[in-house]
């Protein structure tokens, strides 16, 4: 018998073998090709509502404090920290957590009183943020609010509870320091020392699908 394979089966294996690689290199689906995590933070990286929106609200759904492996940022810190208004709302009322950490042990209430976004930082004190919470560098959100001289972030603190009395554990001083061994934030220290309390208003709108 003939062991070579006749020119026809050739072609035909050949054929085979080509459909079958072809098929290997189609386009996956995007489920398919990354994980409901990846999926979940880059939609919320690109404003993606839509995509958030079937991630979090399916059945059963863990994504929404989900944090990113080189960063820690969940999605709550993203949002925050890109001023993102609606976002945050939106977050929140799905039951993000306003006390989740990043890598630098920083809260999304850090992040609001470091760039001062005081509607932020609103929100999230009234689902029960820790005003208090400290950082890697032992820093409240009432250290950074008066480091960076936001008036009025650092107001709503106060009134709110925070203590500016706590000491970080980088030099040791506490925001009530900070705030008197700079000469311009005398307001601020008389902030710290006389705050009243302010009303409370309840968040009722979120992000719109494009």
């Amino acid at each position: 018998m003939n062991d070579r394979a006749s020119p026809k089966m050739t072609r035909r294996s050949f054929a085979l073998a080509t459909a079958s690689l072809g098929a290997l290199m189609l386009p996956m689906p995007a489920a398919a090709q990354f994980s409901d995590t990846y999926n979940f933070l880059r939609g919320v990286r690109d404003r993606d509502f839509a995509t958030v929106r079937d991630l979090v609200e399916a059945p059963s759904s863990t994504v929404i404090n989900v944090r990113d492996r080189s960063t820690g940022e969940s999605a709550l810190h993203i949002v925050t920290r890109r001023r993102d208004s609606q976002w945050v709302l939106y977050l929140l009322r799905q039951n993000a957590n306003p006390n989740i950490r990043d890598s630098e042990g920083n809260t999304p209430l850090h992040i609001a009183a470091q760039i001062g976004f005081a509607e932020a930082a609103n929100w999230l004190r009234i689902v029960n943020a820790d005003l208090d919470a400290r950082n890697n560098r032992g820093e409240t959100p009432l250290i950074l609010a008066v480091q960076q001289r936001h008036g009025a972030l650092v107001r709503q603190l106060v009134d709110a509870g925070a203590d500016p009395g706590i000491a970080d554990s980088v030099v040791g001083l506490s925001a009530r320091d900070y705030a008197a061994r700079d000469g311009r934030s005398e307001a601020i220290l008389e902030i710290l020392d006389s705050a009243e309390p302010e009303a409370e208003a309840a968040p009722t709108f979120g992000p719109t699908p494009n």
